[in-house]
């Protein structure tokens, strides 16, 4: 790695989190744009047109991460610009449901290109600090809700300007990404610098633990990407400006995952899990009884309980699962996202026939199924390193 800047390859890997980051803060507010007051369409067609964002982000990890270690991680980056260029073109462009769905599409699979690529970057230069590491490069996805998520609040609700120009300002962090990518020297996967086989890639991801792990990773990710996606109408009865809600819980996200090293060394990935799924769960629930200043506080704590979620469990695995390599994480993620595309719909359902409340109190039954999970796991994993001392 002695031609490699790290330092270089890392803060273009955050830029890249940043513009995908935004563009889901910037569809959290066309959600109002695009809804009964606006185009026209109901709260559940626009969450099917919204589940491309994260089926599309669930395709291109899933054949992203075995192609990562075949063409490298440069050429992964690099289609991950193009398919965000084109989204970002086309939904400047929307004007139905369709072309919302389409332009979300391509948004989608440069979203999961950029993960598929920059986890595995990242966990093959910082060989002996991956968890810290892939925590510190997380930390720009709340980190970018929350500039999305007041440029949105700036662009229409202050100045009053059109959607359109908020969807452009995604140009910003897309062109300084392609700007520090160009020319670089990029590292190879640590799958392929520690020689793992394609067959024993392939067999450890059929490993029960990485598949409890693949489980937890669609609850986990639905907790907090379901919720957050959908804070301009779970909120919009209960406090005046929803949009600060979400920069709200992703700037408490930033700050813990920035300062996740100290608490990795303390609870181990597996004790963070577990506290996060209390918090979260306690945080969904409150979210139900609460409004106005309120709502702040149980937002608060909804935020320490999914600031880990992600990361850690992408860490876990990057730790305890090396050998599953790119292809692991990237399988990690692709469930993630798979199961936000799932929960879109059924929250808009709930919403459309119910009230919101309704849907924040089905979606708090995903992390009392967590809290059960990461039990059993930090039994195993203490069981485990016993053994392993032994």
């Amino acid at each position: 790695m002695e031609n490699i800047n790290k330092k270089r390859l890392f803060l273009a890997s955050c830029l890249a989190l940043i513009t995908t980051a935004m563009t889901f803060a910037i569809r959290a507010r066309l959600e109002t744009v695009f809804g009964p007051e606006g185009v026209g369409l109901t709260l559940e067609q626009i969450g099917y047109a919204f589940t491309p964002a994260f089926f599309g982000f669930t395709i291109a990890m899933i054949f992203g991460g075995p192609l990562v270690d075949f063409l490298g991680i440069k050429k992964i980056t690099w289609i991950a610009f193009t398919m965000h260029a084109v989204g970002i073109v086309w939904t400047i462009m929307a004007d139905s449901m369709t072309s919302l769905f389409l332009a979300t599409l391509f948004v989608g699979i440069g979203n999961g290109m950029v993960e598929a690529a920059l986890n595995p970057m990242v966990a093959s230069m910082y060989t002996n600090e991956k968890t810290k590491m892939l925590n510190r490069f997380h930390v720009w996805f709340p980190g970018g809700i929350v500039i999305g998520s007041i440029i949105g609040w700036l662009v229409m609700d202050v100045m009053g300007l059109s959607w359109q120009i908020m969807v452009s300002t995604l140009f910003i962090p897309l062109v300084l990404y392609a700007v520090l990518f160009f020319g670089q020297e990029f590292p190879v996967t640590e799958r392929v610098q520690m020689g793992i086989s394609n067959k024993k890639m392939f067999s450890s991801v059929g490993k029960p633990l990485f598949i409890f792990m693949v489980f937890c990773m669609l609850l986990t990710a639905a907790s907090e990407l379901g919720t957050t996606q959908r804070i301009e109408s779970l909120l919009k009865e209960s406090v005046a400006v929803p949009l600060l809600v979400l920069a709200f819980i992703n700037g408490i996200m930033a700050l813990g995952r920035l300062f996740a090293g100290q608490v990795v060394h303390r609870l181990k990935p597996s004790g963070m899990l577990l506290y996060s799924a209390i918090f979260t769960f306690i945080g969904l629930w409150l979210l139900t009884v609460t409004s106005g200043g309120m709502t702040f506080v149980a937002a608060a704590v909804f935020a320490i309980g999914v600031t880990f979620f992600w990361p850690t469990m992408l860490g876990f695995v990057a730790e305890y699962l090396p050998e599953t390599g790119a292809l692991g994480l990237s399988i990690m993620g692709g469930a993630g996202m798979f199961s936000v595309s799932l929960v879109l719909p059924i929250m808009g359902k709930l919403m459309d026939d119910a009230n919101a409340s309704e849907a924040l109190r089905t979606m708090s039954i995903l992390p009392a199924i967590l809290i059960v999970a990461f039990l059993g796991l930090n039994f195993y994993m203490k069981k485990r390193n016993k053994t392993e001392q032994a």
